[in-house]
């Protein structure tokens, strides 16, 4: 009987070891087939073109998520009062748990159902795209897995939603595009 409870508990710690090493292994990842990580962002996606939103898709999070938020910013921004100023591009937050991709030119109206939109460096909701006065900038995609579905936070700015994802993140990942303009 003893062998039996041992052999018993070395399978449950097995299984738990394979679901933990599953779990890891399913790290949240974001891509856009419209351009890969660390790769120049095509102008359609920027103010030199249409500037609508890149294609973005995702897989990986883990199991306790509960929501998605997606943060677009640019850390290269320059600004004399604010040298280490990062301009904000695009805000959203409570996307479903069942979503996994943004389509590409995405508004509003065809997000997807109970997702929040907050305010971008322009004062308004939506995707602002790539318009560098100099030089060439990386464009920081950031989607964070979160524990919980946020209350409505009325158009909040980045500072804002991050405060209030403090705590709640169990996961997140990155694409970097970068852009440059040709004019």
């Amino acid at each position: 009987m003893a062998v039996t409870i041992a052999r018993a508990g070395a399978l449950f710690l097995a299984a738990v070891a394979v679901a933990l090493s599953e779990e890891k292994a399913m790290s949240l990842t974001i891509t856009s087939t419209a351009f890969a990580a660390n790769a120049a962002i095509p102008s359609l996606y920027t103010c030199e073109g249409k500037d609508v939103s890149p294609p973005l898709s995702w897989s990986g999070a883990p199991s306790g998520a509960k929501s998605f938020a997606l943060i677009v910013d640019d850390p290269d921004a320059p600004d004399p009062a604010a040298p280490k100023m990062t301009w904000v591009h695009w805000v959203l937050y409570d996307i479903p748990t069942t979503t996994g991709a943004l389509a590409e030119a995405v508004t509003a109206g065809a997000l997807p159902t109970g997702t929040r939109e907050g305010l971008n460096d322009w004062g308004r909701t939506g995707y602002g795209g790539p318009c560098p006065p100099i030089g060439r900038h990386r464009y920081f995609h950031k989607l964070y897995a979160l524990d919980t579905v946020l209350p409505d936070l009325k158009r909040p700015k980045k500072a804002e939603l991050e405060k209030a994802m403090r705590g709640h993140i169990v996961a997140e990942a990155v694409l970097i595009g970068t852009y440059q303009k040709s004019r």
